[in-house]
Formats: structure tokens, C-alpha cells, sequence
């Protein structure tokens, strides 16, 4: 923190406090890190599952109705999420979380289903044929091969997720959120900063992280 505090007082000569009083620098990234652990996690687990729904046979019927309600999702601006969300689950944690799933879900559904459908039908053919099951395809064959495209929109998610995770400040959810809104409030760039800078380096971090992951799939 202090080498934190001496850069910033380096490039804000002119300001009296350059570190926000909220918390230290680790506090507001582990408050940051947890909000998009936790709806990305749910992104994941609830885009794969209804990815995967609707490109089965029972409910396939309803995949135009998905694709069109995910992307509508995305239409709305996340502030706008947030306070409808305030009056139902109050400030804070949940309902950023919630705003988060519903930004982070559309790139991991339309993933999902992209991958499934771009499997060849011969291979489903050839797996019925050998005797497996519906079941058994499924994980056996579909998802082992359209792995790479999820995990590509799993990416794609997180990353807009570590973004979007800052608007959470304005309800009380804290994160790096914090010093960028109190920065915009009271005219002060080296708070601005402090959230601006880890949030891009955690951005950037996890795109690396997980393309590398993604990577490693391929080149399986």
C-alpha cells in the first residue's frame, strides 16, 4: 500500500488523499474477485444447463424463445438491472450478483449451443450406433467436443463481468467499484485510479488465464 500510495501521489501531486478510506487495496480486489467468482460460477452452471436443454429433442422448441430472452438480457444497462433488482433483494452483494449473471450469462449460452450444434451428425450417429445412450453422448461425446467453444464464452463472460462488477459500488457492494464512484463524487482522479487500474489489470489477467485454458483444449 505504500508503494500504492506513493505512485499515486507521484501522478496527484496537487490532492490530499489519494487512497480511499474504504478499505485497503487487497479488501476491495478480494470483494471484486468474490462478486465475479460467484456470477460467473452461476453464468456458467445455468448457461450450460439450459444450452444444453434446448438442443435436445424435448426441449428444442423453445430455442428461438432462449436466444431472443438472453439477448434481451444484455439490452438493458446494468444500472438499470441493479435498481429494479434493489427492491427485491435490497443493496449490496445480491442483487449486483444478479445483474452480473444476467450480463454474463448470453456469451456461455450462445456458446453452448453453438458448440453443440456445429457437432457433426455423423459423430452422434456413429456413438448411437457403438450402443451409448442419450445420456452418454451427451458427456461422453457432445460436451468433450464443444468444450472449447464454452470455454471461449465462459471468457468472454468473466471479462465483462470484472468490468461490469464496478457499477455495483452505487448499491453498496463494494469492490473496486468503491473508488471509482467516490472518485466521480468528489472530483478526485487518484481514487478513480486506484479501482480503474486493478480492475484492467484483473480484466486483462483473467482474459490471459482462461485463453490459455482455452488453448490447452485445442491442443488436446
Amino acid at each position: 500500500m505504500a508503494l500504492w500510495e506513493s505512485f499515486l501521489r507521484w501522478l496527484f501531486p496537487e490532492e490530499r488523499e489519494v487512497l480511499h478510506p474504504r478499505g485497503t487495496l487487497l479488501e476491495l480486489v478480494g470483494e471484486h474477485l468474490w462478486m465475479v467468482i460467484v456470477s460467473s460460477g452461476l453464468a456458467t452452471v445455468v448457461g450450460i444447463s439450459i444450452g444444453v436443454l434446448v438442443t435436445r429433442p424435448l426441449g428444442r422448441q423453445y430455442l428461438p424463445l432462449v436466444s431472443n430472452l438472453s439477448s434481451l438480457g444484455q439490452t438493458f444497462p446494468p444500472v438499470a438491472v441493479l435498481a429494479l433488482a434493489v427492491p427485491l433483494l435490497g443493496f449490496g452483494f445480491k442483487p449486483t450478483v444478479a445483474a452480473l449473471l444476467l450480463y454474463g450469462l448470453l456469451p456461455i449460452l450462445r456458446n453452448t449451443i453453438t458448440g453443440i450444434e456445429n457437432i457433426p451428425s455423423e459423430v452422434r450417429e456413429a456413438a448411437y450406433g457403438m450402443g451409448m445412450s442419450s445420456w452418454q453422448v451427451l458427456f461422453k461425446i457432445e460436451l468433450p467436443l464443444a468444450l472449447k467453444v464454452i470455454m471461449s464464452g465462459i471468457r468472454i463472460s468473466v471479462v465483462i463481468n470484472i468490468g461490469t462488477a464496478t457499477v455495483g459500488a452505487t448499491i453498496g457492494a463494494g469492490g473496486l467499484g468503491s473508488p471509482i464512484t467516490a472518485g466521480l463524487v468528489s472530483e478526485n482522479p487518484a481514487f478513480i485510479l486506484e479501482g480503474a487500474i486493478p480492475a484492467a489489470l484483473l480484466a486483462f489477467s483473467a482474459d490471459s488465464l482462461l485463453g490459455n485454458i482455452e488453448k490447452s483444449f485445442s491442443s488436446e
